[in-house]
């Protein structure tokens, strides 16, 4: 398998893992949002560290803050993703799953501009016109929503930001996610720390349950598992292809929260969806035809 393909696949799998979040969010509701926030913070720092250090000794981080660009181009990046989840988990339990995955139906159509106005990136006729279909969806999602959903645009801007800016860090994947985590891991460790000590959180003295802890730690690690294979993505596949691809995560949101949360989904949003649909559909089968017509040129 050849890094684009494989970078391919790890996007799937990443997409998919945040397409199912609301449901393993929605598990940690009794928690507050600001505390879940900061438990993903820390737990994904530890999990990601010790296994760079394990695998590679204390060198990897050496290695990055020895380029001071490249260290401050990641904290931009942490900042950003702290950002996202902060804002997604509470949107997830305040009830707005809906308008959270109309936030990543946007997020892909801002990563095709960024690819094409500010990477170059060139898109066949086909995907033009997928991109068309997509942008008017978004539109008529937008203005059809009801009310402005700054929650969507909020997460869809700082996720656009966060690939552009690990799309041009020149840092492998891991060590990335590893040097952005530890960025964020004292601040979340002192504010936790803060929290127990004032009788406000529940971790150290078991209030929420041994269940609830583990959901916590875990979260550390389904918050690295997707970012490692979205960062890992976007340096082997066009922004452009990552760009549609990413309409996976918001339709597998907006099913949780239709079907599994109750959230309303009326005639409006319906037909803003199915244009996205029809988009992704004219997308997959024009990579699907070059994909085949390249496996034939390579057989002849």
């Amino acid at each position: 398998m050849d890094a684009r393909t494989r970078g391919l696949w790890m996007a799937v799998g990443a997409f998919i893992i945040w397409g199912l979040m609301p449901l393993y969010w929605h598990l940690l509701k009794h928690v507050p949002s600001l505390q879940v926030v900061l438990h993903r913070a820390l737990w994904s720092a530890l999990l990601v560290a010790a296994f760079l250090t394990l695998t590679r000794g204390r060198g990897w981080l050496r290695a990055v803050f020895a380029q001071p660009r490249l260290a401050g181009m990641l904290l931009a990046s942490g900042l950003l993703i702290g950002f996202n989840w902060s804002l997604y988990v509470w949107a997830v339990n305040a009830g707005h799953v809906v308008e959270s995955s109309l936030g990543y139906f946007i997020n892909p159509l801002l990563n095709v501009v960024i690819g094409v106005v500010f990477l170059r990136e060139r898109l066949v006729p086909a995907q033009w016109v997928a991109v068309a279909l997509a942008a008017c969806g978004v539109l008529w999602l937008t203005f059809n929503y009801g009310s402005f959903p700054w929650i969507a645009l909020a997460l869809a801007g700082s996720f656009a930001m966060y690939g552009l800016i690990r799309r041009q860090a020149q840092v492998d994947a891991v060590a990335g996610l590893g040097v952005e985590n530890l960025y964020l891991l004292l601040p979340a460790a002192a504010l936790l720390a803060w929290l127990e000590l004032g009788g406000d959180g529940g971790f150290s003295d078991l209030r929420w349950g041994w269940g609830t802890n583990l959901l916590l730690v875990l979260g550390g690690a389904l918050t690295a598992l997707p970012l490692i294979g979205f960062a890992y993505a976007v340096r082997q596949v066009s922004l452009s292809t990552v760009g549609l691809l990413q309409y996976l995560a918001p339709t597998l949101q907006l099913l949780c929260g239709v079907l599994v949360f109750g959230e309303a989904f009326g005639r409006d949003r319906a037909i803003g969806f199915a244009v996205i649909w029809l988009g992704l559909a004219v997308f997959a089968i024009d990579g699907f035809i070059r994909a085949r017509r390249r496996i034939v040129a390579q057989q002849a």
